[in-house]
């Protein structure tokens, strides 16, 4: 039986083939070919996908990220503010600041001066009328009675000047400016402008918006030395802050922006052209907001200034304030340091409008040649003028020039009597007058007290200057005239008679100055005496006197001594005669002083 050949299907068994049988293949010296893997060709780069489609596709998650950094910047911003608030205290004022200076003003109220460190004087808010409050709102800060303290506009402007090194910015807000002129050092840095803010926001919520103005307006410059409106009104306009009209407290907030610029209006055509335009937009500004009436805008004119810088009559007004300091500072039990820094307001005797007048009438007086030998000669005059029965000195003329001359002649200086004294020679004298006797070289003052005496019916009466004394508003001095009796009636009478005949023998020169007038424009009695005689005069002494006033003018002169810084008296100038000059001068300065009471 045939058996059947396997046709290698899956069911048959193939049995492998032994080695070297004829059905196996012959081994082989070749390699063997490698098995199957990846091929050496490069792989093409993946396409780059543009910027803008990678953030479109990531924008969400961009957006993300970037609100959480910014609100944790934010975050943190808003936590180191808050410790920055809390951990910033309010400064004291730097004691420049708060440092008051002493006013002195005449027998009407008009500024004669002041003594202090600084020209400065407090003044409560309600004192300063409200239309000069908004007057410098309306020229500073529009927005302060709304505002919280800070300006962000204008310290972005500072911190990106500061960042640039770009020119100073300005416009901080009222509260802001006070915080920097009283509170902080002048620095201009980010830090010390940060610190503004922070104290400025802390001030506005912690203090009225009134205190800050009040503190602000007392503290800030306004040229011409004035620390504070009280000094400015005095210093531009001649009158206390309370007596300033709407056209004069529109310019002084005009002034406020650049004061070193505008302290010379008045006196500089251009700097008062260009602050009279500033004075306009400050007023049109008030009138916009309602702070002062359409008819207050109207009727508003330019304010004429005090002339700046002052005249030679100021620094002459030096021997007044040297007296009434002294007097001031007795009365009060205090150094006149203490009076200088304290801040008081002294009112004097003085008639400040005759002592200028006095002053030109003097300066007339020196004006005449010098006689031979008086090369090197110095002409002295003092004059001096007193209320009769009540002691108060209403013109004190000590010296032409303060700043050669410190040294007041009509208080201080011995001055030789010579015939002078003889009216008084036949009396009794005792008391204060009793002195008179004892000294050859009364000084001016004494004499003209003297002869004060006798014109009030022999009632002497202790010259005085000052009347009274405030601070803040309240009166801490008031003056009590202190008289007794000197002289009896027939011993007045005996004086007068003596100074009537003296007069009467007196050169025809002397005598063309009357004795009497019906109007009172002379006084009831003139007396011209001194010390010398002819052309080899030494002393010269005019007095007239009457129940109103009594007036004293002395004259004499100097001349350099042996020794540096002495003097020694002189013969007077004979040209024109000193007997005439001093009497002429009397009649002049007695009718300035009774024209001048008669129309006050």
């Amino acid at each position: 039986m045939n058996r059947p050949e396997p046709d290698g299907s899956a069911d048959s068994p193939v049995s492998p083939a032994p080695p070297n049988s004829p059905t196996s293949p012959a081994p082989s010296n070749s390699p063997s070919p490698e098995p199957p893997g990846p091929t050496n060709t490069p792989t093409p780069p993946t396409p780059r996908v543009p910027l803008r489609l990678r953030l479109r596709r990531n924008r969400g998650r961009l957006l993300r990220r970037s609100l959480a950094a910014l609100l944790v910047l934010v975050v943190a911003l808003c936590t180191a503010a808050v410790v920055a608030y809390r951990m910033t205290d309010i400064p004291e004022p730097h004691p420049e600041t708060v440092t008051q200076s002493t006013v002195f003003v005449d027998d009407k109220g008009s500024y004669l001066g002041r003594r202090g460190p600084v020209d400065r004087q407090e003044v409560a808010l309600p004192q300063v009328p409200r239309y000069v409050q908004d007057a410098v709102i309306a020229a500073e800060n529009r927005t302060f009675r709304t505002d919280d303290g800070v300006s962000p506009r204008a310290i972005a402007r500072a911190v990106l000047a500061s960042l640039t090194g770009g020119e100073r910015q300005g416009g901080s807000t009222i509260t802001q400016q006070y915080v920097k002129n009283a509170l902080l050092s002048p620095e201009q840095s980010l830090s010390r402008k940060a610190r503004e803010a922070l104290i400025a926001i802390k001030l506005d919520r912690t203090r009225s918006k009134d205190a800050i103005l009040e503190g602000y307006l007392n503290t800030v410059y306004f040229g011409r030395g004035s620390a504070g409106i009280e000094a400015a009104s005095r210093n531009y306009f001649g009158v206390d802050t309370r007596r300033l009209t709407v056209s004069q407290g529109a310019a002084l907030a005009a002034i406020v922006n650049i004061p070193s610029y505008y302290e010379k209006a008045g006196s500089d055509p251009e700097v008062t052209a260009t602050l009279r335009a500033r004075w306009v937009w400050v007023l049109d500004a008030m009138a916009a907001s309602g702070s002062i009436t359409a008819k207050q805008r109207a009727d508003a004119a330019f304010p004429a200034f005090r002339f700046y810088p002052p005249g030679t009559t100021e620094g002459q007004r030096q021997y007044m304030i040297d007296v009434a300091a002294q007097e001031a500072a007795d009365r009060l039990g205090i150094t006149e340091d203490q009076l200088a820094r304290g801040g008081y307001t002294v009112h004097t005797t003085f008639d400040l409008s005759l002592q200028d007048a006095t002053t030109e009438a003097v300066k007339d007086l020196k004006g005449g040649k010098s006689g031979k030998g008086s090369k090197g000669v110095t002409l002295h005059a003092a004059v001096v003028a007193i209320a009769p029965g009540d002691g108060a000195v209403r013109l004190l003329y000590g010296g032409s020039d303060y700043a050669r001359q410190p040294f007041n002649d009509a208080v201080g200086g011995a001055v030789e009597a010579g015939t002078a004294l003889d009216p008084f020679h036949k009396v009794r004298l005792s008391g204060p007058l009793g002195a008179l006797r004892k000294t050859a070289a009364p000084t001016p003052l004494k004499l003209a007290s003297a002869y004060a005496a006798v014109a009030a019916g022999g009632v002497y009466a202790a010259p005085y200057t000052v009347t009274k004394i405030t601070r803040d508003g309240r009166q801490v001095y008031t003056a009590h005239p202190d008289t007794r009796r000197a002289l009896d009636e027939k011993e007045v009478f005996m004086v007068d008679q003596q100074m009537l005949t003296a007069y009467q023998q007196a050169a025809p020169s002397i005598r063309a100055v009357p004795s009497t007038s019906a109007d009172g424009s002379v006084p009831r009695t003139f007396f011209t005496a001194g010390a010398g005689g002819g052309i080899t005069r030494r002393t010269v002494w005019s007095t007239g006197l009457d129940p109103r006033l009594a007036l004293t003018v002395a004259l004499f002169a100097d001349r350099p001594g042996k020794k540096k810084d002495t003097t020694v008296p002189a013969q007077l100038p004979n040209d024109p005669p000193p007997t005439d000059s001093a009497a002429e001068t009397a009649a002049q300065i007695w009718q300035l002083a009774i024209t001048g009471a008669k129309k006050g």
